[in-house]
Formats: C-alpha cells, structure tokens, sequence
C-alpha cells in the first residue's frame, strides 16, 4: 500500500460504477488509453484482471467483487474529508438520484420537492421509477443516494428507515352501486375489479382474507396508474389502493372512495440507503428532510 497511486482506485471505482472502461473515462475527463494504461496498473499491483468482458459490460472478478466495498467506503470517507464535513444547504449545488416506488412517487416527490426548494434552492433531485432497476446494484456503484420502496434488501450493507404506513380503501367511480353502502365481503368480491399492474402493492392478505371465506376476487383487467382513473370513471370496476393515492384520484377523476369489508396488510414505505453513506453530511441532511416530511405527512392524516 506504500507505493499505492490513489488514482488507481479512483478508476476501479469509476469502472465498477459504469461497467465501461469508456464510460468510466468520460466520467473522469480521461481518454480510453489512459483510463486502459490504468486499470492494467492496477491489475499488475494486484495481480488480478480485476474486470472481465461481458454482455453485461466489465464486470468484476471475485477478488474485484471484495474490493468494491472497501474502496467504495474510502473514497466516499476521503471526499467527505476533503470537501468539508459542513454541509450548507442554502449555498449546496449537490445532486441527489431517489428511487421511488409508485406510491412514493405520488405521495413524497412534491413534498420533497417543495421543502427542499424552500431550504436548498441550488439542490437538484432526479426521482427515478424504482420498478425498473436494480435498486441494490445502483446503491452498491453510488448512482443512488436513496430508495423509497416498501421493502429494504436484507443485506447487512444497507441501512433503513421505515417512514409511513398506510390503510387501503377501494375506488370506484361516482354513482357505483358500491357507495349506497359498506360492501359485505362476499359482494366486494364479486365486483368486477381492476388489478393495477404497476403499483407493485401487496394484496396477498387481502385475497388471504377471502380465500378463507371460499371467496376470490374476479379480476376483470389489468391497468397501469397512468391510465386506472379513466378505467374507473368509464366502468363498473373498482380498484383497491393506498388511501393517500385514492385521495390523489379522487381529486383528478370523478371517483369516490369506499370502506373495505376486509383489510390487507397496510403499506409500509421504507428509505433504504448504503451504509457507506450514514455518517456523510449531504446524505444525513437529505434523509433529515425526508424523515422530518413524512413524520408530517403522517400525523396530519391522522389528526
């Protein structure tokens, strides 16, 4: 380690994130052949290929799979260092990537947005559809600061906190039969029922809860968010959601919400991060902010 150029992990870390040697130089301001000169440096230092070609692009051998951690944690703890441990929102220019869910996208984004604006005008925030990635892989190579999904990896490497649980009601459109009164079990079931596809919520106690009374839900069709609220307004299907995204429907369509005869396990939303990032400065008061916000949220629904 005495004869170490701390440059070289710098690269190993930018390959890791990209599985590109071109990207990893783009991302560094280094052209191929030297980020190429590099990387052999290091594989000669260490006497391993370190990466290897795949479809899936550079990928890291065994011994390069137990570096990535240690050299992840460094780095990170080295820049903290050398870019102050005093994290100043109103002045900060940071980036920050999220994962959400499609139930954090709907609840959390504007709040984020607004309290952050009002805080830290010069911050910038990318929401990304947590349903299409692989959330541990992008917070294990840093191009996540957060997710906001309902479940954390159960992997020592992770940190969590849960935010919020919620209840679900069903919807249906204005004048339904449903509304004139509390549906029993057996009716609700019955129903013609619109299975929202992207939502990724787990209905399995709910459909448990039925079985046990010989009854299952008729699923009459599937439909993303973006298009459940038309569906709604132009049938006799109901849908079953998180009461928060219910609300947010009944204020875009002619919809209304109704009880549910049998209630499922509520929704748990949960921010999950790399635990190389607990102690580092923007990160905490990021997740200060999402914290502080949905303890908000939270105990003005149940006032």
């Amino acid at each position: 380690m005495d004869r170490m150029d701390l440059n070289l992990l710098v690269v190993f870390e930018a390959i890791l994130r990209e599985r590109s040697i071109t990207r990893a130089g783009q991302r560094l301001g280094l052209s191929q052949p030297a980020m190429s000169h590099a990387l052999n440096r290091l594989r000669h230092r260490m006497k391993d290929q370190l990466f290897v070609r795949s479809p899936q692009g550079m990928v890291p051998t065994p011994l390069g799979e137990r570096l990535a951690d240690p050299v992840r944690h460094a780095l990170t703890e080295l820049r903290s260092v050398l870019h102050g441990e005093e994290f100043l929102p109103e002045t900060a220019r940071q980036r920050f990537v999220i994962a959400v869910s499609n139930y954090a996208a709907i609840a959390f984004v504007g709040p984020i947005l607004q309290r952050a604006r009002a805080l830290a005008p010069q911050v910038r925030f990318s929401f990304r559809p947590s349903g299409t990635l692989d959330v541990p892989d992008l917070l294990d190579r840093g191009e996540l600061d957060l997710a906001l999904v309902a479940h954390a990896p159960p992997l020592q490497r992770f940190q969590s906190r849960q935010l919020i649980e919620e209840d679900f009601v069903g919807v249906a459109r204005r004048g339904h039969p449903v509304l004139e009164g509390p549906p029993d079990a057996a009716s609700f079931a019955a129903m013609a029922h619109l299975a929202i596809s992207s939502s990724g919520d787990d209905l399995t106690r709910l459909d448990a809860l039925l079985a046990e009374r010989g009854l299952s839900r008729h699923i009459a069709a599937e439909a993303p968010y973006l298009s459940a609220g038309a569906v709604l307004t132009q049938s006799d299907m109901v849908a079953v959601v998180a009461r928060h995204i219910g609300e947010e429907f009944q204020r875009a369509y002619p919809v209304q919400l109704f009880e549910l005869p049998l209630q499922p396990e509520p929704l748990v939303t949960t921010m999950v991060w790399q635990s190389r990032f607990q102690d580092q400065p923007a990160h905490r008061w990021l997740r200060d902010l999402i914290g502080a916000m949905t303890t908000e949220l939270s105990s003005a629904r149940m006032a």
